[in-house]
């Protein structure tokens, strides 16, 4: 079993292009849309959509049009002027997703680079949305599972590298890796610079990950 690390956005095209059938990927959008998304499933949406562009959303909301649609541009929720005509119920932070306004319901969500690199993935034979809220739980997942190869993918802020999602795949890559593996059991190595820069920026920041974050360009704007 392979661990490769994707760093930044424009590296994603290349996924269309590879054998990813016996590949499991893991999306890292930890501010915001993966953490989003863990957190509407644990309060009890019923399925979550995941969308490229604004037109998109739009369209599969006409499918299903008890769905709430849910994303942001900038960060800032989808307005009328944006999608054409029709407000988005819901933005892009996990404070929104209470049970209350979510449970049972279908969402269909669009943001600038999570859901997108969400959509990169379809190849893929399992995705993951991946966070710290969630982070043991999918390591456990795929530890317990025979998949040739694991793709960490960092879905970044514009066409850069998200520190934040970096150090989540740190962590997952210290997971995967650890010592709590029992001998012969689960060895994966690391194949990629970008594997070892991420999980040395996890293990140079584990002792305090919220200041980490906080120091982020993200974890700043937000």
């Amino acid at each position: 079993m392979r661990i490769e690390t994707i760093l930044s956005p424009g590296d994603l095209p290349q996924l269309a292009r590879r054998d990813l059938s016996g590949a499991a990927c893991v999306v890292f959008d930890i501010l915001r849309a993966t953490s989003t998304f863990v957190t509407a499933l644990q309060n009890g949406a019923e399925r979550i959509i995941p969308v490229g562009e604004i037109p998109e959303a739009v369209a599969v909301k006409q499918k299903f049009p008890d769905a709430l649609l849910a994303g942001e541009r900038d960060g800032v929720k989808i307005r009328a002027a944006q999608s054409g005509g029709t407000d988005f119920d819901l933005g892009n932070s996990p404070r929104e997703f209470t049970a209350e306004k979510i449970h049972g319901r279908t969402i269909v969500s669009t943001t600038t680079n999570g859901t997108r690199a969400l959509r990169a993935c379809t190849k893929a034979k399992q995705v993951f949305a991946g966070s710290f809220l969630n982070l043991t739980a999918t390591a456990d997942f795929l530890k317990q599972n025979d998949f040739a190869q694991i793709l960490l993918i960092c879905a970044g802020t514009g066409d850069g590298v998200a520190d934040e999602d970096v150090l989540a795949a740190g962590a997952m890559i210290d997971l995967l890796t650890g010592s709590a593996a029992p001998a012969g059991e689960f060895r994966p190595h690391l194949t990629t610079s970008p594997s070892d820069f991420a999980h040395q920026s996890f293990q140079a920041t584990r002792s305090d990950l919220y200041l980490a974050m906080t120091r982020a360009k993200n974890g700043a704007r937000l």
